[in-house]
């Protein structure tokens, strides 16, 4: 290949086409047949030869402060990112791929203390335990806590901004759970 573009930039040369341009041509066709890009858009990194089914069991709230509609959104909301980012078909039983767990946090803790010793943020964490099983490939296996938090004005009550801000939280632990497992990044 390369003989063949030296012989054809020569030929170039010769004809009186300009020495730069024949050298970029040059370049842009050895940049083009010497590189390989290779990359996946669907942001899982599963080989679907292998693995076809996932399981997602429920996630219980384990947490000492409850709030109850947290365990449909997550499910919801991980549920809906797996269809949309991978070609896996959810299943009830038997599959090759198992994701499980428990919400086992969700508290309330003070930020940026003012000079009055009073809080003027206040942060909610949400804490979700994660066990994946790989069925085909050992090692695979993860068994992980993943959290996440949104801090929001003190003024306001947690009754007011909950929904908003569980809604957020669970987006983000989605988001990381799918990239330790699914994802494999």
């Amino acid at each position: 290949m390369k003989r063949k573009l030296i012989a054809y930039c020569r030929t170039l040369s010769r004809k009186g086409i300009a020495l730069p341009l024949v050298v970029a041509l040059a370049v842009g066709v050895l940049a083009l047949t010497a590189c390989r890009i290779s990359y996946k858009f669907n942001g899982a990194a599963l080989d679907y030869s292998v693995y076809k089914t996932i399981h997602v069991s429920e996630f219980p709230i384990r947490a000492a402060l409850v709030y109850p509609p947290l365990q449909q959104t997550f499910e919801n909301d991980l549920l809906d990112y797996i269809n949309r980012n991978t070609r896996l078909r959810t299943t009830d039983g038997n599959s090759d791929l198992v994701l499980e767990g428990e919400i086992t946090g969700y508290s309330l803790t003070p930020q940026a203390v003012t000079e009055n010793a009073l809080a003027s943020q206040t942060r909610l964490t949400i804490t979700v335990r994660v066990k994946y099983t790989d069925t085909k490939k050992e090692g695979n296996d993860i068994d992980q806590s993943f959290s996440a938090y949104r801090d929001f004005d003190s003024s306001l009550l947690l009754t007011d901004v909950q929904d908003d801000l569980c809604g957020q939280i669970s987006e983000e632990l989605v988001d990381l759970i799918f990239n330790a497992t699914l994802g494999n990044w």
